[in-house]
C-alpha cells in the first residue's frame, strides 16, 4: 500500500486524490466488466494497437481499460522472446518504420522526422523516432526493458530413454524455470528453428510454436509420503513427460531402435522423433536434415485471461517482463509528433536480462550505446556538427533513462513482506522504485522529474521499496545508466507472483502504463527545460 502525506497530495493539485481515482477505477473496472460480456467483443475482429489508437492523443486523455484486450492477444500470441521481437518487428512497420540493418552502412539513411528499428539476435529490438527538430547533441527519452522470461529450453540433446512407456523430454531452466509453479502445468512449446535450404544453401531462421499443450511435469501423490514434487531436483524429478510408448511391452522395435530422423550424425537424430516430426510439419520442411538446430523452449499455454468480480486482474504467464516492455512500447507508437520535437523517443527492449545481461544481446553489451552513436553519426552527417566524442558526451548529458520492469505489488497474504508506504497497489498507476544500494538507478533529482512528468500526464506515481531485511532484485537501469551517463529512473509496473509460471497485475495496468509511458516520451523534453543547468 502506497501512502501519500497531505502535502505531498497538495503539491500535486493536477493529480487525482485517491479518493477521487478509486471511485474512477470501480467505474472503469465497471465497464471492463460490461464490455467482455458483450458477445459481440467476442466474435470482432482482433483489435490491433495501430489500427485502433491511431489518433495521437493526450497521454492524460487515454483510456487505460482501452488497452486491457490487446493486451492479453500480445501475451497470448508472442509466448517466447522470438515471438514477441517479430511482432514488435511487424508493428513497427506497418507503423511507417523503417529497418536499419546492423551489417550496413547508416549514412544517409536517417534524418529528423524519421522512424526507425534495428534488432539484435532476433530476440532484442530498439525503436526510436527522431524528433523534427533534432539537432546533433541534442537527447534522447529512453524507455529500455526486457522480454525475455523464465522458461525451459530444450537441451542439445533433449532426446530421453523411455521410462515405463512414457516419452520424456531434457530441458534445461532458464533463470528460475523449473520450480514449483511449473509442475501439473499444461505446457506447449515454441521458438525458433534454422533450417538450411537445400536448393539454394541458403541458410534462415523460422518461428515455430504449438497450439496445443503437448508436455506436463507430473507431482507425486502424497500418499507416498515423500512430498508431491520429491526433492524438487529439477534434473531427475522435474522431466517432462510428451507422449507414450508401450511398445516393449509386444517386444516390438521401440522408436529408439529406428533409423534416426535425417540420418545418423544430424541435430535432429538428437531430438525426440515425434517432436521434430511435428515441428517440420508446422514449417513445411520436407527433408529432416535441412534443420541445423533449434532454440525450443517449453511455455504454459493457458491464454491470459481477465479475471475477478469486476474483471479488475489480469491472469498471465511471462508477465514478467512482457507487461512494461509492451506498454513502452506501445507508449512510442502513440507519442505525439509535432514540428517542435528536438529529441529522439527511443524504446530498447533486450533478451537475457533474468540471467544477468551478459550476452551481446543483453543490456550490458553494447546493443544500446552502439545504436544510439550510430544514429547521432548519421544525422549529423547532414549538418556542420563535427562528429566524435563530444558529440555524443552532449548527447548523453542530455539524455534521461526510464528503465522500466515489473514491480513487486502489495500482497494480501504476506503483509511481512510489505514495506508501509512503498508497496503499489494494481490499478492505480507505475511505481517509482528505489533501492539504496543502487540496485535500482532511482534517485531524489529523477524522482523528481517523473512526477512531474506524472503531473502533466494525468496519472499517479506509487512507490516500492523493499525492507532492510528483504533482498532487492535487479533491473537493466544500473548497467546502462553508468555506460551512458545519463539521468535514470527505475519504474515499474506492480505485479503479483513474481517468477511463478503464472502471475497477476491489474487489468488497467497495461494501460496506466502506455498511459505513464507516453507522458514521459511526450514531454521529457518541457520538463528537462524546467530545471536550471
Amino acid at each position: 500500500m502506497t501512502r501519500h502525506t497531505p502535502e505531498y497530495l497538495s503539491a500535486r493539485a493536477s493529480t487525482m486524490s485517491l479518493r477521487s481515482l478509486a471511485a474512477h477505477q470501480a467505474q472503469q473496472a465497471e465497464e471492463l466488466r460490461r464490455a467482455f460480456q458483450e458477445e459481440a467483443m467476442a466474435r470482432q475482429t482482433p483489435a490491433t494497437p495501430e489500427r485502433e489508437f491511431e489518433k495521437k492523443v493526450h497521454a492524460k486523455d487515454l483510456d487505460p481499460k482501452d488497452f486491457t484486450k490487446p493486451y492479453l492477444e500480445f501475451m497470448t500470441g508472442q509466448p517466447t522472446v522470438f515471438h514477441a521481437t517479430a511482432y514488435f518487428k511487424e508493428t513497427l512497420g506497418k507503423a511507417g518504420y523503417t529497418e536499419l540493418p546492423s551489417r550496413e552502412n547508416w549514412a544517409g539513411k536517417l534524418k529528423p522526422g524519421g522512424k526507425y528499428f534495428v534488432t539484435r539476435n532476433g530476440s532484442s529490438i530498439i525503436a526510436f523516432a527522431v524528433g523534427k527538430a533534432y539537432k546533433p547533441g541534442n537527447g534522447l527519452a529512453m524507455i529500455a526493458g526486457h522480454i525475455d522470461a523464465l522458461t525451459a529450453r530444450l537441451k542439445p540433446t533433449s532426446t530421453k530413454p523411455n521410462t515405463h512407456g512414457y516419452v520424456q523430454l531434457g530441458v534445461a531452466q532458464y533463470a528460475g524455470a523449473l520450480n514449483e509453479t511449473w509442475w501439473d502445468r499444461d505446457l506447449s512449446i515454441g521458438g525458433r528453428v534454422i533450417i538450411r535450404d537445400a536448393e539454394t544453401g541458403k541458410t534462415t531462421v523460422k518461428l515455430a510454436k504449438l497450439d496445443w499443450p503437448i508436455a506436463r511435469i507430473p507431482t507425486l501423490a502424497p500418499h507416498f509420503g515423500i512430498g508431491m514434487m520429491g526433492h524438487n531436483n529439477r534434473e531427475t524429478e522435474a522431466v517432462p513427460i510428451i507422449g507414450l510408448d508401450n511398445s516393449d511391452l509386444s517386444g516390438a522395435s521401440t522408436s529408439e531402435d529406428a533409423e534416426p530422423l535425417g540420418g545418423a550424425g544430424s541435430f535432429t537424430s538428437t531430438q525426440p522423433a515425434k517432436l521434430v516430426k511435428l515441428i517440420a510439419s508446422q514449417l513445411d520442411v520436407k527433408d529432416y536434415s535441412t534443420i541445423l538446430n533449434w532454440e525450443l523452449e517449453l511455455f504454459d499455454s493457458q491464454p491470459a485471461a481477465v479475471g475477478g468480480l469486476d474483471k479488475e486482474f489480469i491472469f498471465a504467464g511471462r508477465i514478467d517482463d512482457k507487461l512494461c516492455s509492451w506498454a513502452a512500447f506501445m507508449a512510442l507508437l502513440h507519442a505525439k509528433s509535432d514540428d517542435n520535437d528536438g529529441v529522439i523517443k527511443l524504446v530498447a527492449l533486450f533478451d537475457d536480462e533474468e540471467i544477468g545481461s551478459l550476452l551481446r544481446q543483453g543490456a550490458r553489451g553494447n546493443f544500446l550505446p552502439i545504436t544510439i552513436e550510430r544514429a547521432v553519426e548519421a544525422l549529423s552527417a547532414d549538418t556542420k556538427t563535427t562528429f566524435g566524442p563530444g558529440v555524443m558526451g552532449q548527447t548523453f548529458a542530455n539524455s534521461f533513462l526510464v528503465s522500466s520492469d515489473v514491480t513487486h505489488a502489495a500482497h494480501p497474504n504476506f503483509g511481512s513482506t510489505n514495506l508501509p508506504g512503498h508497496s503499489p497497489r494494481l490499478n492505480v498507476g507505475v511505481a517509482l522504485c528505489v533501492d539504496a544500494s543502487a540496485h535500482m538507478t532511482t534517485d531524489s533529482v529523477s524522482m523528481a522529474i517523473l512526477d512531474r512528468v506524472a503531473s502533466i500526464a494525468g496519472c499517479v506515481n506509487q512507490r516500492h521499496m523493499i525492507r532492510n531485511d528483504s533482498r532487492s532484485g535487479g533491473t537493466v537501469g544500473p548497467m546502462l545508466s553508468s555506460a551512458m551517463g545519463c539521468k535514470a529512473a527505475d519504474v515499474g509496473i506492480p505485479q503479483l507472483s513474481m517468477h511463478s509460471i503464472r502471475a497477476t497485475t491489474g487489468s488497467l495496468d497495461p494501460g496506466l502504463g502506455v498511459k505513464f509511458y507516453k507522458g514521459f516520451l511526450d514531454h521529457w523534453e518541457e520538463v528537462d527545460r524546467e530545471w536550471v543547468a
